[in-house]
């Protein structure tokens, strides 16, 4: 019988018509990162390498493949804002992807109000239903197996503040589905959106005593 599993080794090539390594860790929550630079200009720009990794304080985190403004940013400043990206916001979200200069500031660029922050010095997409504020806890360039540096940046920040629209709260519970998040996936321009028909529930198994 034939091994049905393609294999390959990522440092001698996939094989394939397209890196399938982004398709199969997908959907990919965006991190919508804004910042502002040491002169005061604001930037944006969406990294689907990213997620939460603690709740208590929460930690989120992104990684930029080169060293880009928003690292740049937060490396001078120690802050930034994370922003949902979602389906109503989609053309506004991919316009902010554009490689510009840095003194271009990417809300003005894809037509985004500002809203304030309270305890950081960034702005964040006012019409995004929800908002972190972060302070830079670790910025970590990443390395190989053979210890060799990449040119990747891991930028993890503490949230210190939430941002929730209240549109998006019914009995004290933030409403996901009605938020419309959107999600990168694999290939050039693949996204996923969520919907009430692929929800399903199950609770965590609890161990049993004997």
């Amino acid at each position: 019988m034939s091994n049905p599993f393609h294999f390959y080794q990522p440092s001698a090539g996939h094989g394939l018509a397209h890196d399938p390594l982004k398709s199969i860790i997908a959907p990919r929550p965006i991190g919508w990162i804004s910042s502002r630079n040491a002169a005061g200009i604001a930037n944006l720009a969406p990294y689907s390498f990213f997620n939460v990794f603690a709740d208590a304080p929460p930690i989120i985190g992104f990684c930029s493949a080169g060293w880009k403004d928003s690292v740049a940013n937060i490396e001078q400043t120690g802050e930034f804002c994370w922003n949902l990206a979602t389906q109503p916001l989609a053309e506004q979200m991919n316009i902010s992807c554009m490689g510009v200069a840095n003194e271009v500031d990417e809300f003005v660029l894809a037509g985004l109000e500002k809203a304030p922050s309270q305890l950081v010095d960034v702005p964040r997409v006012a019409a995004s239903p929800a908002s972190f504020e972060c302070k830079l806890t670790q910025l970590i360039r990443l390395e190989t197996a053979a210890k060799q540096p990449m040119d990747n940046w891991l930028v993890l920040g503490e949230v210190v503040g939430v941002h929730i629209n209240q549109a998006f709260i019914k009995d004290g519970i933030y409403q996901t589905i009605a938020a419309a998040p959107i999600m990168r996936a694999g290939g050039p321009a693949s996204y996923f959106g969520i919907s009430t028909a692929t929800e399903f529930a199950m609770a965590r198994p609890t161990a049993s005593s004997k």
